[in-house]
């Protein structure tokens, strides 16, 4: 019998998968701060989705939002030091 966390794999990362290429391909209107700031938090929101979905311990909307909110802080940081060189 198939479980419910196996069709909840098989249907939630592609779903990502799909979110996260339309949101970076949204970017190009966008100046170069904003760019890797949305790029960051997509990235980040991906990968706290599929830490959440894979350790149970966190919800895969709560892994997302923990990594989007840690992606655009990066992304930013990112922004800084690029401005600095």
């Amino acid at each position: 019998m198939i479980s419910v966390a196996h069709i909840r794999r098989q249907l939630v990362l592609p779903a990502a998968v799909l979110f996260l290429a339309g949101s970076l391909s949204a970017c190009s209107g966008m100046n170069d701060t904003e760019q890797r700031i949305v790029t960051g938090a997509a990235i980040g929101a991906g990968a706290g989705a599929g830490l959440g979905l894979v350790t149970g311990g966190l919800s895969i909307a709560g892994g997302a939002a923990i990594g989007a909110a840690a992606g655009a802080v990066s992304g930013l940081a990112v922004d800084v030091l690029k401005k600095n060189d």
